[in-house]
């Protein structure tokens, strides 16, 4: 099937955006970089009728910001107060540029144990389908400021192929500050190519694992892969796209050859 029939068949998506696109070289929130995300998203909504969760990383970083901390702590407590101030910066942010769109947005913060007990798991899926029913955005996060080990998912990419399981979405779009999945890291050959069509995991899966991270927070390209493969088994589209390129999620559902497409192993 032609990348443009998969992407106008989509229903409903899971928009994963990661640390390093949304903030810029001095670890500040880079705020036309997050406009521009936004008002893509919102001409995915408005104009082609898609349902859009978005699964957003930054909240540290927004916190170490507001607190004037240029050093990531170490020490956990330090981490999830950044955690708790930054997300609420977050939010406003994204509350703000969504509103210029006239849309709505609702948070919503997750451990891994809502993944793990039916009952929570059940109440998670039916907020954000009464979200998806007021044509409401739910913007979700780990909830960092009290997870520990025992509840914690671990990174965001894992969280948003979590999220996409969770409301049967038709494809997982993972935004990050590379072109896709390459032979070599993009990061130290920028002439490296990149995999434009995944079928075959294994390969994928072996290609990343003498690549170094793509500098996105807690995950990086190996945990991307990890993701896609989950989705994938459960008969769900997955793209790596560049996020710091204009335009690259609206060329992605022209059809436009960019990014990484991963085909799901197994339907539904």
């Amino acid at each position: 099937m032609e990348r443009k029939n998969i992407f106008q068949g989509l229903n409903k998506v899971v928009v994963k955006i990661g640390t390093s696109v949304l903030t810029s070289s001095n670890n500040r929130l880079d705020l036309s970089v997050i406009e521009h995300l936004v008002e893509q998203v919102c001409i995915l909504i408005k104009e082609k009728g898609v349902k859009v969760a978005m699964v957003s990383s930054g909240a540290i970083g927004a916190g170490m910001q507001l607190l004037g901390w240029e050093k990531r702590p170490a020490e956990i407590s330090q981490l999830q107060a950044a955690a708790s101030i930054g997300q609420s910066r977050l939010m406003r942010v994204y509350e703000r540029f969504f509103r210029d769109e006239g849309i709505n947005v609702g948070q919503i913060l997750l451990t891994r144990d809502v993944f793990t007990m039916p009952v929570r798991e059940n109440n998670a899926r039916k907020t954000m389908q009464t979200l998806f029913e007021l044509k409401v955005v739910p913007i979700i996060n780990e909830n960092d400021s009290i997870a520990v080990d025992e509840i914690k998912v671990g990174d965001n990419d894992t969280l948003s192929a979590y999220v996409a399981d969770l409301i049967s979405a038709d494809m997982l779009i993972m935004i990050t500050d590379v072109n896709g999945l390459s032979c070599e890291d993009p990061k130290k050959n920028s002439n490296s190519k990149v995999i434009d069509l995944v079928e075959d995991f294994s390969k994928a899966e072996q290609m990343v694992k003498n690549t170094s991270t793509s500098g996105c927070g807690t995950g990086g390209m190996r945990s991307k892969v990890s993701a896609a493969r989950y989705v994938a088994e459960r008969g769900i589209y997955c793209v790596i796209l560049n996020g710091k390129k204009m335009w690259s999620i609206t060329e992605a559902f022209k059809g436009e050859n960019i990014g990484t497409l991963f085909l799901p192993s197994n339907k539904r």
